[in-house]
């Protein structure tokens, strides 16, 4: 017997664009939970254009929509919001991530919804908050990045700040939102509570994250500032070059770990220093311990220096690209690429689930949906007749 998803049962109601909102609410979905995604009539999630198309369609989309359904409403129509509460009045979790304001002005605030369903989690995402001198203000999350900490501490001490590769301020303010809610799920269900709202602002996000910051500064005044590719205070821990230009990853901070490594690259020298035995002495020998390092990378191609690693047991991992994971017997070992099909039937991979779950593990059962997909079938659930959805059509209520 093929067990159930872990969040079965669960009716979750979409009202987010681009990542955040959609992130969150994408979690849901693989876990077991039914998630209907609103989308406006006039194209929909602007995430359906971004980054590589195919065939007009983003892949994104393909991937961060897979197990939602998709309805479109007019929510400046009265019919359409209408439409809304009807979903809202059986749902267990509604997700936005709108600019603090505009739910209200629909009138679709939250002591409206809250009335309506007093067992409804509301899940709000955005820039500042829900309250605050800024919440009014507009917040992406890069935004987020730059005021929660991140883009300070992120890039090299002689350089500008740079951002990471990825909206990483967006996915953790999803995470932090699924968090919440099932937080805010258990109260209702263990505690007896009722519904209540999930205020996540993309800068928190990320300034929960910032390890001891706070403290340092309160403290002692410090300031932590960009450190390149090291890790600072922590002794040594960076990325080095190898001799066919590639690069790698080196974490040997742990004192046990850089005798280890010592010996691996045949500086017995080093391993065996009574200042080097610990942190703080690597540490004040920093530059010293780097150069060894970057010497003995630039003598050899990758293949060996990570040979080296893993027999000496350093922990290391080469910088991967999309193309060496795709290769990479972990990832596949652990399933982390997922065969599905384009709309056409063309085969492509998309990334496994995360977590792993032993009893009750998610999955994908479909790919991003088209626009309104699931318009006569969610609305047929709501009670709506084929007669009444055509003339909601008419209306360009949907």
């Amino acid at each position: 017997m093929i067990p159930s998803k872990p969040l079965a049962g669960l009716k979750v109601v979409e009202l987010g664009t681009l990542i955040a909102g959609p992130f969150a609410s994408r979690i849901c979905a693989e876990f077991g939970a039914e998630v209907v995604k609103v989308e406006s009539p006039d194209g929909g999630d602007p995430l359906r254009k971004w980054r590589k198309l195919y065939e007009g369609t983003s892949l994104w989309w393909f991937v961060q929509a897979r197990n939602k359904q998709s309805i479109t409403l007019n929510l400046k129509h009265e019919a359409g919001r209408e439409v809304l509460k009807k979903l809202l009045g059986e749902a267990d979790i509604l997700i936005e991530n709108f600019r603090p304001g505009v739910l209200e002005k629909l009138g679709l605030g939250w002591d409206v919804l809250h009335a309506l369903n007093p067992r409804l989690v509301m899940v709000r995402l955005s820039g500042f908050g829900q309250t605050g001198p800024m919440q009014d203000q507009p917040g992406f999350g890069a935004v987020g990045e730059s005021m929660g900490g991140l883009r300070y501490i992120t890039g090299f001490e002689d350089r500008p700040p740079v951002r990471t590769g990825i909206s990483i301020g967006d996915s953790i303010a999803a995470l932090w939102g699924v968090i919440g809610a099932l937080m805010a799920l258990r109260h209702r269900e263990v505690n007896g509570g009722t519904g209540q709202v999930v205020d996540v602002a993309l800068y928190e996000a990320i300034f929960a994250m910032m390890e001891s910051m706070v403290p340092e500064f309160d403290v002692f005044g410090f300031i932590r500032e960009r450190t390149g590719n090291i890790m600072p205070g922590i002794t040594p821990s960076s990325i080095h070059t190898c001799a066919d230009g590639k690069h790698i990853q080196i974490g040997a901070n742990g004192d046990a770990i850089f005798q280890r490594f010592m010996r691996a690259i045949g500086r017995d020298d080093l391993a065996e220093a009574a200042d080097l035995a610990d942190n703080a002495g690597r540490d004040a020998r920093r530059d010293e311990l780097y150069g060894v390092i970057d010497r003995w990378t630039a003598s050899l191609p990758l293949a060996e220096v990570e040979a080296t690693l893993v027999r000496a047991e350093v922990p290391a991992s080469r910088i991967y690209s999309a193309e060496d994971m795709f290769k990479d017997p972990q990832f596949l070992a652990r399933e982390m690429f997922l065969s599905a099909k384009l709309p056409d039937g063309k085969p492509f991979k998309m990334p496994g689930i995360v977590p792993k779950l032993s009893e009750t593990p998610g999955g994908v059962e479909w790919t991003g949906p088209e626009l309104g997909e699931h318009n006569a079938a969610v609305l047929g659930r709501l009670g709506y007749s084929a007669e009444q959805i055509d003339e909601l059509r008419r209306s360009k209520a949907i």
